[in-house]
């Protein structure tokens, strides 16, 4: 064991400070006041503990009686203040000669942030090194609390993603940043990992959408140092088989990219190899495949390499905000990308487009499980859907709850008596009086919810189901929803979510329940997990990154909001 160098000083209040230290040093060796720090197994002077005491704000007494900011971790004085008592007020990463080997890995992770989409210096990584090579206590105390603070910060960044963007807008994103983030017990995790840069390494999500991001974050980087792209000027609408002196522009687009392999200079004519490059551009950004080179699909050529830079950082911030392991087996919907997968130990099963909720009725993200399948299910209007939607059309049209098969009740409550909605003057019917009649729509082919919904009991009262709208799903912008979520192919996602070890719900049995027209609530054999999901930049099975539109405009109010953080502290 390293000695412990006790420094003669003749002032009593030193001697109280001195006699401390040592005591929560022997507790600490003992085991008796939980982990270790890095430096309790190496030689602490007491000079380097009285300059801790310094940076140590408020006592526990004075913590238990503060109004602490929530989390604990947005400021560094409270965070500083709790932590240090839990290790006996002991410097965690530096003894007398300077930052120890642990030190050295934490920083190295503070140095690296940007390649999870962070800031090294929103962590203090230039004042960090400058005191590195200092060995002065007054500095070896500050630089100890500086990798301490910072490190917490990375840790819940990096896990749970900037407290910033919750403020912009706390309704959209909600679930960024953790107001229950516990340094202390984050501190102890630090403190109690056998290899540190394990440990640290794990905070980020581990699932394949994530990593698949953060390689595509390095390569987007790499283009936009190297200038990224020149932009392709505006014109006339082009064709494949035309010629056009824009061509070789385009061509040298494509190949930055990765979307044309190889390029000629100097033809002007759009090829079918053009084009096939084309119609894979446009398929990476969310625009009709058409191989038609119009305003939009120039649009997105012209997007500069360090706005999608942004973009790629943003989604991965997302990500944070989610289960980190999404499971071996879950239904995955993208609502920015109108799209729903199968995933089995990371390889897609299933596939399928969706219709997701309209801008006045976004469709939340969260996670859940599927724990039931409703067929020929009723459809219960909602009241505010009644108020908004179906009261203006009653008056226009007295028949238009018959002519759904929608039924109307007098109330919301098990004994409310069924009235006939065509003999109900609707023009001296409130919005207020609508919402306490309940209307239900009948299973059948007009029902709003198709044949079949998929149940995930949340507080959202969200769900997935059918649709006898089968155009919709034709159409590349698909946000038409009141929230739900409209599948394209509900009798292939019901096989799968009902295959059990006795596998007796086959394709034919559910078609079969369905053509039947009578209701049937489902079980699952074992609730499958359900992520929804916003991403605007994602990378598919084949590793190809796509750029898809943000619906919501919730890319610009998140990076907005880390930018404003980012400007505040430059000035």
């Amino acid at each position: 064991m390293h000695p412990i160098t006790v420094m003669h000083d003749l002032n009593p209040r030193h001697g109280l400070i001195r006699l401390s230290v040592v005591f929560a040093l022997f507790l600490l060796l003992c085991g008796m006041a939980g982990p270790r720090p890095a430096a309790a197994a190496a030689e602490v002077s007491l000079p380097i503990s009285r300059e801790l005491l310094s940076h140590i704000k408020y006592t526990p007494e004075q913590l238990q009686t503060l109004e602490l900011p929530r989390p604990l971790i947005a400021s560094q004085d409270h965070c500083i203040s709790a932590v240090y008592p839990t290790v006996g007020n002991l410097p965690i990463w530096v003894a007398d000669d300077g930052p120890t080997e642990r030190a050295a890995i934490a920083l190295r992770f503070l140095q690296s942030a940007a390649e999870e989409g962070l800031r090294p210096e929103d962590y203090a990584v230039e004042e960090i090194i400058r005191l590195w090579p200092l060995r002065s206590a007054a500095d070896l105390a500050l630089l100890d609390t500086l990798l301490t603070y910072n490190l917490l910060l990375y840790a819940h960044d990096v896990s749970y993603g900037q407290l910033e963007s919750r403020s912009a807008n706390p309704k959209i994103f909600n679930d960024t940043g953790r107001q229950d983030f516990d340094p202390t017990a984050a501190m102890r995790s630090i403190i109690a990992a056998p290899d540190l840069a394990v440990h640290l390494a794990s905070l980020p999500p581990v699932h394949r959408h994530y990593r698949a991001l953060k390689t595509a974050l390095q390569k987007y980087r790499t283009l936009a140092a190297a200038g990224g792209w020149q932009s392709v000027p505006s014109g006339a609408t082009l064709h494949p088989g035309e010629l056009d002196p824009r061509v070789p522009a385009i061509r040298i687009r494509l190949h930055i990219t990765g979307d044309l392999e190889t390029i000629d200079h100097s033809d002007t004519l759009y090829d079918n190899s053009l084009k096939q490059a084309v119609i894979t551009f446009q398929k990476r950004y969310g625009l009709e495949p058409d191989g038609v080179i119009g305003n939009q699909t120039i649009a997105a050529m012209n997007i500069p390499a360090k706005r999608l830079v942004s973009q790629i950082i943003v989604n991965m911030t997302r990500w944070r905000w989610q289960a980190h392991d999404l499971g071996e087996k879950y239904v995955l919907v993208n609502i920015a990308g109108y799209n729903l997968k199968v995933v089995e130990k990371d390889e897609v099963v299933l596939e399928m487009p969706v219709i997701v909720g309209e801008l006045e009725n976004q469709t939340p993200i969260f996670s859940d499980l599927i724990q039931y399948i409703d067929f020929n299910p009723y459809w219960v209007i909602t009241r505010s859907i009644a108020s908004k939607e179906e009261l203006p059309r009653l008056r226009q049209n007295p028949r238009y709850l018959v002519d759904r098969n929608v039924r109307l009740f007098s109330s919301w409550d098990p004994d409310a008596v069924e009235l006939d909605s065509t003999r109900v003057n609707w023009n001296a019917i409130s919005p207020e009086q609508m919402a306490r009649y309940k209307l239900r729509q009948e299973p059948g082919p007009l029902n709003a919810l198709g044949r079949m919904k998929f149940v995930f009991p949340n507080r959202f009262a969200i769900y997935m189901h059918d649709t006898p709208k089968r155009d919709l799903f034709s159409q590349s912008a698909r946000n038409f929803s009141h929230g739900c979520i409209r599948v394209s192919d509900p009798v292939s996602l019901a096989a799968y979510a009902l295959a059990g070890e006795k596998r007796d719900w086959t394709v034919e049995r559910i078609k079969a329940t369905i053509d039947s027209g009578r209701r049937k609530v489902v079980n699952l054999p074992a609730p499958l997990t359900v992520h929804l999901t916003y991403q605007t930049t994602w990378v598919d099975k084949e590793g190809s990154i796509h750029f898809n539109r943000d619906i919501y405009g919730r890319d610009t109010e998140l990076s907005l909001a880390l930018l404003e953080k980012n400007s505040n502290l430059n000035n």
